[in-house]
């Protein structure tokens, strides 16, 4: 077991093993994939062609993902506020950007 301190709140993250397949094979085996997931936290990396193309992860990984991500943003948010400047109204940004 992993464990990892985020902020004042222990999570304890369950990482019996990490799978590769291609994608072929995993929607035979879907049922015993998401109860290797849910139950024991396996993470399942999915192949297409050899190619990495997507995971399967459980919810309580993706969860914690999420905090770690909406985190990140926050602390970018924090530091251009700090910045100063005046706000650059959305559409003028997608202007500059060609969007």
């Amino acid at each position: 077991m992993t464990f990892c301190l985020i902020s004042t709140k222990m999570i304890v993250m369950a990482t019996e093993s990490i799978e590769s397949l291609p994608a072929s094979q995993a929607r035979s085996r879907l049922s015993e994939l998401l109860n290797a997931v849910s139950v024991r936290g396996d993470r399942i990396i999915l192949e297409r062609h050899g190619k990495r193309v997507a995971a399967l992860i459980s919810i309580e990984d993706l969860e914690m993902f999420e905090f770690l991500e909406d985190k990140a943003d926050l602390a970018l948010i924090a530091e251009a506020e700090a910045e100063g400047g005046e706000p650059i109204p959305w559409e003028e940004v997608k202007r500059r950007l060609g969007v």
